[in-house]
Order: structure tokens, then C-alpha cells, then sequence
């Protein structure tokens, strides 16, 4: 048996770098090009820069206006993973803890929501908010918590189970209430998932482009409304776009590298539960 594993590790290696080479790729293409003029990227895509010039990074970082980009994209990103964490929490606390045919209907309700796709309710959705004028930030954040909602309190409800419900009558016959009981005893413990869930939010509303286009104005846009500046309807200007990618990477490598060892133990932990 030992000589059989150590025959199939060089081959599981192998494969390994393989798909990793494969990953970074795209990356690869980013960052070389980036330093490309346009015309040179399209005489020799994949190999490495005749001279490498740093003007498609100053050009990319005034016309994506990137500060003020990069502030309505963090902004937006982070109160929108804030609400979504903590209503769909609470939501997937009182679900859990209070069993009845009406709490199986509204977590069923909850997921069947999942199914409905954002293309299908996007006009009726941007015209009620904009008869109420809330096609801005704080509109978005709101859309965002109705279409993030129903993974996260699915995932929540799903991580009670583990939770035993003698915390909740030891809480309350040392005189919590609810509230109290749910925020300094239960909330702790759901840790790992809400990193979980943070993490699935963060790659979604961080990425999205189509429901901003729809409800943002040109003060407000987000990183990858900006993006599209760059593509006209007659020129592409891809050089510029793809310096741009490359700046608008460097604030989420940051993240990860402050955050990793949290991230790494929220999404193992919440896989173990």
C-alpha cells in the first residue's frame, strides 16, 4: 500500500502544478500585458514586453478616478456583508429555535428565493426604488441584503443545529433576554460560518457590475463600473483596461494577506460543522 501511494504522489504533483499553471494564467496575461503598448499586446499576446512602460497604470488610475472608485466599492462591500451577516443570522437563530410549520414555510420560502435569478425581477426591482428615490448607494446595500439573504440564513439555520438549545435556558435563567441571549452566547459560536458567509458575499458584490449599472450614479460607481470606461463602442482599450484590473487587485491581495489565517479557519471550521 505504501508503495503504491508513493508511486501516485509524483504523478498527483504533476497534475497539481498543471492546474496551477493553468489558474494563474489569466494573471499571467493581466500583469504582462498591462505594461504593453496597445499595439504591442496585439502583435505578441503571450510573451513579455519589448519595453516596459508604467504609462498605462498612470493613465488607468486617473480615468478610473480610483480613490473614489475604490471608496464606493469598499463602502458599499462593507456594510452590505455587515447587514447581510447580522439580519440573516438573527433570522436563521429565531427560525432554528422556534420549530413550527410557519417557521418551515418561511426558511422553504427563504429557499426557493435562490432559485429566482436577479434578471427576472430587475425592471419590476429598479422601478419600485425609483419611484421611492433610492437608486443609490443605500438602495443597493438594501438589494443587496433581499438577494444575499436567503444563502446566508440557510447556512445560519443549518449551523444551529450544532448549537445546543440548554445555552439558550442557561442564558435566560441567568435573566437574558432574547436579544441578549442570541448576541453574547449565540453569535460567538456562529463564527466560522459567518466568515463563510462574508466570504461568499465579499467575491459576489465586490465583482458585481449589472445591478450597480442599474442603480448607481456616476459619483457612486463602483470599481467595475468604472472599468467600462474602457470599452467604447468603436475602441477597446485594453491595455488601459488591463492595468486597471491590475491596480484594482492590490486592495484585495492586501485583504487576504492581513486576513488569511481568519479565512482559512472560518471556511474549515464551517465545513466541519
Amino acid at each position: 500500500m505504501e508503495q503504491k501511494r508513493k508511486k501516485k504522489l509524483p504523478v498527483l504533483e504533476v497534475l497539481g502544478i498543471l492546474l496551477a499553471l493553468v489558474w494563474l494564467s489569466p494573471f499571467y496575461l493581466m500583469i504582462v500585458n498591462a505594461f504593453k503598448t496597445n499595439r504591442e499586446m496585439f502583435e505578441n499576446v503571450l510573451g513579455f514586453p519589448g519595453e516596459a512602460t508604467f504609462e498605462n497604470f498612470v493613465q488607468a488610475y486617473i480615468d478610473l478616478n480610483f480613490l473614489n472608485a475604490l471608496f464606493n466599492s469598499t463602502m458599499i462591500t462593507t456594510v452590505s456583508i455587515l447587514i447581510i451577516v447580522i439580519f440573516s443570522s438573527m433570522a436563521g437563530y429565531a427560525l432554528a429555535r422556534n420549530k413550527s410549520k410557519t417557521s418551515n414555510a418561511i426558511l422553504l420560502a427563504f429557499v426557493a428565493a435562490m432559485l429566482i435569478p436577479f434578471q427576472a425581477v430587475m425592471i419590476t426591482l429598479t422601478s419600485f426604488f425609483g419611484s421611492m428615490n433610492m437608486l443609490n448607494s443605500s438602495g443597493l446595500i438594501f438589494m443587496y441584503l433581499g438577494f444575499g439573504s436567503s444563502l446566508a440564513i440557510f447556512l445560519y439555520h443549518g449551523a444551529m443545529k450544532s448549537i445546543p438549545l440548554t445555552l439558550d435556558e442557561a442564558a435566560k435563567i441567568d435573566g437574558a433576554n432574547k436579544f441578549q441571549t442570541f448576541w453574547y452566547v449565540i453569535f460567538p459560536l456562529l463564527k466560522p460560518i459567518s466568515v463563510t458567509v462574508a466570504i461568499l458575499n465579499v467575491i459576489w458584490i465586490w465583482n458585481d457590475f449589472l445591478l450597480p449599472s442599474l442603480v448607481l450614479s456616476s459619483s457612486e460607481a463602483t470599481i467595475p463600473l468604472r472599468m467600462f470606461s474602457f470599452f467604447g463602442e468603436y475602441t477597446r482599450q485594453w491595455h488601459l483596461a488591463l492595468a486597471g484590473l491590475t491596480i484594482a487587485i492590490i486592495p484585495v491581495i492586501i485583504f487576504y494577506f492581513f486576513a488569511q489565517k481568519q479565512i482559512v479557519k472560518g471556511v474549515s471550521e464551517g465545513a466541519v460543522k
